[in-house]
């Protein structure tokens, strides 16, 4: 082969290379080191938030095992006098109406309430903790043949609406035959400081 037809050879080569397209890494095969680094920040915060719901629901499982169910207390709940040993007493209710019940020595004014339907709350089931179960004796010749009040019902009074001389706690009478016809009055509306105990800590 001549000189020449060699060099027409190169050069045809070298047209042919030229002209070839050139091959392009398409945009979403491009990665640079930011990317890189953007993508490891990503996945350390997804690794982040997932052991955070892992330790999240660890606690509420461990917090399950330690909850204990105790028994309900049921209140309101009271017997028939028996025949001949009936007592009486009269609720007039916050629209003046009155309710007359004919019930057993010892049962309680929270309970004879309850027990009928009457609008007293007794926020604390009775235990002389709050003073939603206020009531307003109307008698108080009545009022001075209920045992005297305690520190504890004395202290709930105080935080008792519409307090009157004669206000007991309902929860604290018992009925008996010194008692017997008894008229109470629910005041028109009770103050529930347990309840507002719980808001104020949920809000704080």
């Amino acid at each position: 082969m001549s000189g020449w037809a060699g060099a027409r050879i190169v050069v045809a080569g070298a047209i042919r290379q030229s002209t070839r397209p050139a091959v392009s890494v398409p945009a979403p095969f491009r990665f640079s080191s930011r990317s890189f680094s953007l993508r490891r920040q990503h996945d350390a915060g997804i690794r982040a938030q997932k052991e955070a719901i892992r330790q999240r629901i660890r606690a509420l499982e461990q917090s399950r095992r330690r909850f204990a169910v105790s028994s309900v207390q049921k209140h309101g709940h009271i017997d028939p006098p028996k025949p001949g040993e009936e007592l009486h007493v009269t609720f007039i209710d916050k629209d003046g109406d009155r309710h007359e019940f004919e019930v057993a020595e010892g049962d309680n004014l929270l309970d004879i309430a309850q027990a009928n339907d009457l609008e007293m709350e007794g926020a604390c089931g009775g235990s002389c903790a709050c003073s939603t179960c206020h009531v307003i004796v109307q008698d108080e010749d009545v009022y001075d043949k209920i045992p005297e009040a305690d520190d504890d019902e004395n202290d709930m009074l105080d935080l008792a609406f519409g307090l009157t001389e004669t206000s007991r706690l309902g929860c604290q009478i018992k009925m008996n035959k010194d008692i017997d016809g008894i008229v109470v009055k629910l005041p028109s509306m009770t103050r529930n400081m347990q309840a507002a105990v719980r808001l104020g800590s949920q809000r704080s």
